[in-house]
């Protein structure tokens, strides 16, 4: 079985959607039915459930699944092992940023990259959905995120920024040109949420309800940045950011107006504690030496 066909079959198992398939891999529908009915045909069984509404693993494409996933993700990882050594990098290390406000960190970056010139830094935004769940999975190593993080198996790290709240509103909705608004005008609006956040975390980036007990209702649900934008800009919702947006998002049709009644955001280093290694703390020992940002 051919490594591309190998990995259609291990998308296709997590997508159970031949066109979803298609657009993550960049390949065409037809490519991926293909690879499947090469794969079926030379193992003599059928490995999906097809019908025109649903895709589902067979039992028998399960436990390929489950025997195929480790070692092709073993694999991928000798080979970027051998693409750093080629390159003289001998580690790498991962971090996912929910923060806009990458430029403003970048010294942190940097002065990480200087301390260990032989590690590969990435850094990579993270959608809105399940950022938890992705970093006890190990799809990173770092997360930063604001606080408060309030999980057993997670490590809390130091501080790099902590950001004042701006409300973000369509240039003609009611509220955009008020000097300021309270947490109170929030229950009179629509809001949105992300799926699968901690109650307690996303309490503090927006309230359930105000100081008065009135309920701030939310009634999208968002997995990215664009989308969240692209509500507030067709009036349907209003949203408080961090401060640091206005820097990145420079849109002619939102109005960016200051909320009273709303906490700063402090956006911290996070990583899984058993999995905490000598570059996690070697990130973390520097933003420490040098010092958090204040917007």
């Amino acid at each position: 079985m051919e490594l591309r066909d190998i990995e259609i079959f291990l998308v296709l198992a997590e997508e159970l959607h031949f066109g979803r398939t298609a657009a993550r891999l960049h390949v065409s529908q037809a490519r991926v039915s293909q690879a499947i009915k090469k794969q079926e045909r030379r193992i003599g069984a059928v490995l999906f459930e097809r019908t025109s509404r649903t895709v589902a693993l067979t039992e028998i494409g399960r436990r390929l699944w489950d025997d195929l996933q480790p070692v092709y993700v073993d694999l991928q990882d000798s080979l970027d092992r051998a693409r750093m050594a080629a390159r003289g990098v001998t580690s790498r290390l991962r971090v996912a940023m929910m923060p806009f406000n990458v430029a403003d960190m970048h010294h942190y970056w940097q002065g990480f990259r200087s301390r260990h010139p032989q590690c590969e830094l990435q850094i990579r935004p993270v959608p809105f959905l399940d950022p938890f769940g992705r970093l006890r999975a190990g799809d990173m190593d770092v997360l930063v995120t604001w606080l408060p993080v309030e999980e057993p198996d997670l490590t809390v790290g130091p501080v790099l920024c902590t950001d004042s709240r701006l409300l973000a509103v369509p240039r003609d909705h009611e509220l955009a040109g008020r000097s300021t608004v309270s947490i109170e005008d929030f229950a009179d609006f629509a809001h949105a949420t992300a799926p699968d956040m901690p109650d307690y975390w996303e309490d503090h980036y927006l309230p359930f309800h105000t100081p008065r007990g009135r309920l701030i209702e939310r009634s999208q649900t968002v997995t990215s940045p664009d989308e969240l934008i692209n509500l507030v800009t067709m009036g349907e919702i209003i949203h408080a950011f961090p401060s640091h947006v206005t820097r990145y998002w420079g849109l002619s049709n939102i109005g960016w107006v200051p909320v009273s009644g709303l906490p700063a955001l402090s956006y911290a280093l996070v990583w899984r504690t058993e999995a905490e290694t000598d570059l996690t703390r070697a990130l973390a020992d520097t933003v420490r030496d040098m010092g958090s940002l204040h917007f």
